[in-house]
């Protein structure tokens, strides 16, 4: 009988019977021998959740019809509850509820974070478990400072995870990324104003 391993949540017997045309399954069967993806959350991926403020979570409906919601926050606002659950607040939105529906007939999630400026993106596989907002998980997803109200708590039990390789991850930055280099471009620029101001008042 051959070993189960975390990685075979994605690699199904279909996808291995077509890495086995393609010539790659001995490649991917020795990595998951040596290194295989993980299920826990640990605490270098706990501090990369922290860092972001979106993410892409995919849900398929009993059809078996895929849909990706973008998602989106301050920092940190996709919690780490140990290390098999995640959990963020449902806000009141567009109110299409075409994630929240497919999760009523598959449970099934997948996440993807991204985080462009380092180049390194996270993929995570799960199943959730919607929660009502009067429940205890409330103070630990809620965000003090967002006017809109929380319909649901999304709790998400971790089952797989595993790093991307960064091929074709263009940096990308947001203005608060780039805010500190722009004030450190404009103190320099400032400096050397003032010292071409000087250079000329002494040459006249």
């Amino acid at each position: 009988m051959s070993k189960d391993f975390v990685s075979d949540i994605a690699f199904s017997p279909e996808v291995k019977k077509r890495q086995e045309e393609m010539g790659s399954r001995g490649t991917y069967q020795k990595m998951a021998e040596k290194r295989d993806w993980q299920h826990l959350i640990t605490e270098n991926l706990k501090s990369f959740i922290s860092l972001r403020n979106s993410f892409y979570m995919a849900s398929v409906n009993a059809n078996g019809q895929p849909y990706i919601q973008h998602r989106g926050g301050p920092k940190g606002f996709l919690k780490v509850l140990d290390e098999k659950h995640l959990a963020f607040a449902d806000y009141s939105g567009n109110r299409q509820y075409i994630s929240v529906g497919n999760f009523d007939v598959n449970n099934k999630v997948h996440l993807f974070l991204m985080d462009y400026p380092n180049r390194m993106r996270i993929k995570i596989w799960g199943e959730v478990v919607a929660h009502q907002p009067d429940d205890s998980l409330l103070d630990l997803v809620k965000d003090e400072n967002y006017i809109s109200s929380i319909e649901r708590i999304i709790k998400i039990k971790v089952n797989a995870w595993d790093v991307n390789c960064p091929q074709h991850i263009e940096q990308r930055y947001t203005i608060d990324e780039f805010q500190p280099r722009i004030e450190q471009l404009e103190k320099k620029i400032s400096m050397l104003e003032k010292q071409l101001e000087e250079f000329q008042n002494q040459n006249k």
